[in-house]
């Protein structure tokens, strides 16, 4: 294994460093496509701790507690943090070794096959593609029209759209300092709506109200989902919650695409993944509980598919609290995590489209760079794609936020099963060729295991992710669309690209461990 290079932040980076650079020459006569090395650690650290925290957690657990209840919802992250966690370490382990541009793309390409490296690729960008044209947005629109009703959508959007581009069209060190502010502020406003969140189940409210575990009594711990009796209709409602759960977390993974530009990727990848059990258990494990002792489950504002513009469970518990003026300030609070995760997928589905071309799977224009590393052609198309959020000016805010946060749901799960079988691949080449994982910047004692728990649980997650429309009576095209798109159009880029490229599995023997290492 190689040491850590002390150069790295002067050095161009295109996939390889320092030992690849003959092999990268000979690919790239110039410096157009390279990226550079402008994220610091502080960057990476609170990229990975409230980075792409984002709508999901502030608004989509209103959807997710009216279905589920507080228990639901509350064992429900548990079980997919669980999962997120597992990927972390899976991907965290490969990352830090190969901090390669396109991240888990590239690294599928290196340790499964370049047809599933294609078929992966895309629908990971289809999936930040999807969340920023229309989750995020959706969702801030949904925001501030519960704050200030009655405004053009379309000038919201383009508020919305203006910083996020903004932040981007900079470069990555603007990026990463913009999202350190704004991080900071995503973590500052959770520990705080927890603690206020504790003290008004407490009583400490002006109207020194003490709710306690009142509304796990009545309406009770669980929903009888669409009012099916019994086990069973508590259990479907455990499940609509891990499909509003894994659009909170998916994207945890994806601060691996930053690597590749991160100034000294071996030692703040390992630090960036210890930092998701933080971001899993305080964040998410502890805003759920919060919510859950504080906003009943029947409770009508919760319903995202209603025709008002709905609001956050944290707003709603405060302005039943009797605290006057508070929620226009956490409103605008959370408006600000809806910019940092529209910022945020712009810069994932630029550079997941960049590494996408440096693998030959996208045209090889999107691998353009400027001086400063900015990869310009794979930007302005995110940018471009991005415009399509005006689509949904029509629609509801918190129905087009239901429907899109259910396709980037599933596609996030599609990833998270690639992400494992990606690793499983990467520790039979480990085996096969005698490095022992001891001298790897990171890895977890956890592995295999928790690859196969990746790979099983996302898989079975993914599967049963649309079950509701096979009910009686209860079929919807647009709910089936949403739910299994990405499932459907995974094998068919994998078989296209099989038959027209003719790959082959990478053998074990084969896998290169040295090319990009750091």
């Amino acid at each position: 294994m190689s040491s850590t290079n002390h150069h790295a932040s002067q050095v161009p980076f295109d996939g390889v460093e320092p030992k690849g650079v003959e092999e990268a020459n000979r690919k790239s006569s110039s410096h157009e496509t390279r990226l550079l090395r402008g994220l610091k650690e502080r960057h990476m650290t609170m990229i990975s701790i409230g980075g792409v925290i984002g709508t999901g957690l502030f608004l989509g657990t209103a959807s997710a507690l009216m279905e589920g209840g507080p228990l639901g919802l509350l064992l429900g992250y548990a079980l997919i943090g669980s999962i997120c966690y597992c990927v972390m370490v899976s991907v965290g382990e490969m990352i830090s070794l190969l901090p390669l541009p396109g991240g888990h793309i590239r690294l599928a390409e290196r340790f499964v096959d370049p047809a599933f490296s294609l078929a992966m690729g895309w629908n990971v960008w289809y999936s930040w593609t999807v969340r920023l044209c229309h989750s995020e947005l959706a969702a801030a629109v949904a925001l501030i029209n519960y704050w200030q009703p009655g405004v053009d959508n379309a000038i919201w959007i383009t508020m919305c759209l203006a910083v996020a581009i903004g932040i981007n069209l900079f470069g990555v060190g603007i990026y990463g300092e913009a999202e350190f502010v704004f991080a900071s502020i995503k973590v500052i406003t959770i520990v705080g709506l927890i603690i206020l969140g504790i003290v008004l189940d407490l009583g400490g409210g002006p109207n020194h109200d003490r709710i306690g575990f009142r509304y796990w009594k009545d309406p009770g711990p669980f929903v009888q989902f669409a009012g099916i009796p019994g086990a069973k209709g508590r259990f479907l409602g455990f499940f609509r919650v891990l499909i509003q759960a894994a659009f909170s977390t998916i994207g945890t993974e994806a601060v691996t695409m930053a690597a590749a530009e991160a100034k000294d990727p071996r030692r703040t990848m390992p630090k960036t993944v210890r930092n998701v059990c933080i971001r899993i258990l305080l964040f998410y494990m502890g805003g759920v509980f919060v919510i859950g002792l504080l906003v009943p489950s029947d409770e009508p504002l919760l319903n995202l598919n209603s025709s008002n513009a709905s609001a956050s469970p944290f707003v709603i518990a405060i302005e039943k609290a009797g605290i006057k003026g508070l929620a226009s300030v956490i409103n605008a609070t959370l408006l600000t995590s809806a910019w940092s995760a529209s910022s945020s997928d712009i810069y994932l589905s630029s550079r997941g489209m960049y590494g996408l071309a440096l693998a030959g799977n996208a045209p090889k224009i999107f691998t353009l760079t400027s001086r400063s590393g900015l990869p310009y052609v794979s930007v302005a198309l995110s940018c471009a794609v991005a415009l399509l959020s005006y689509t949904v000016i029509n629609t509801s805010s918190g129905v087009a936020f239901t429907w899109f946060a259910d396709m980037t749901a599933t596609a996030g799960l599609l990833s998270w099963f690639c992400v494992g079988v990606t690793y499983l691949r990467f520790w039979k080449g480990l085996q096969a060729q005698g490095i022992d994982r001891s001298t790897l910047a990171y890895a977890s004692r956890l592995q295999p295991y928790a690859a196969w728990w990746a790979v099983g649980a996302s898989s079975i997650t993914l599967l049963f992710s649309g079950w509701e429309v096979f009910l009686r009576d209860s079929w919807s095209t647009s709910t089936f669309v949403t739910n299994y798109l990405p499932v459907m159009l995974f094998p068919v880029l994998f078989a296209i690209s099989k038959i027209l490229r003719g790959s082959s599995i990478v053998h074990p023997m084969e896998m290169d461990f040295k090319t990009g290492s750091v």
